[in-house]
């Protein structure tokens, strides 16, 4: 008898937690808060990126290009004769 009221109790406490905070989640001030909080920070990234400076560009003809040529002979190996010797 003691152990249902016991979960019974528990059971009521986190009912009631989940009641009061989803209540407040979905409250009108809670709703006006987390708007202004993120109009300021709206407001404070558009006054920050104002003052960022603008870098000029210095990347232009930065990339040479190296011509590579495919004449060169290349000798190729064979994995089962490489093995067969044992030089």
């Amino acid at each position: 008898m003691l152990k249902e009221i016991k979960y019974l109790i528990f059971i009521l406490i986190i009912g009631l937690f989940l009641f009061f905070t989803v209540r407040y989640y979905f409250s009108d001030t809670n709703k006006k808060n987390s708007y202004r909080s993120l109009n300021t920070i709206n407001k404070r990234i558009s006054i920050y990126a104002e003052k960022l400076p603008v870098l000029k560009n210095d990347t232009k003809n930065i990339i040479e290009y190296v011509e590579q040529s495919n004449d060169k002979k290349k000798k190729k190996f064979n994995f089962w004769k490489l093995l067969e010797t044992n030089e």
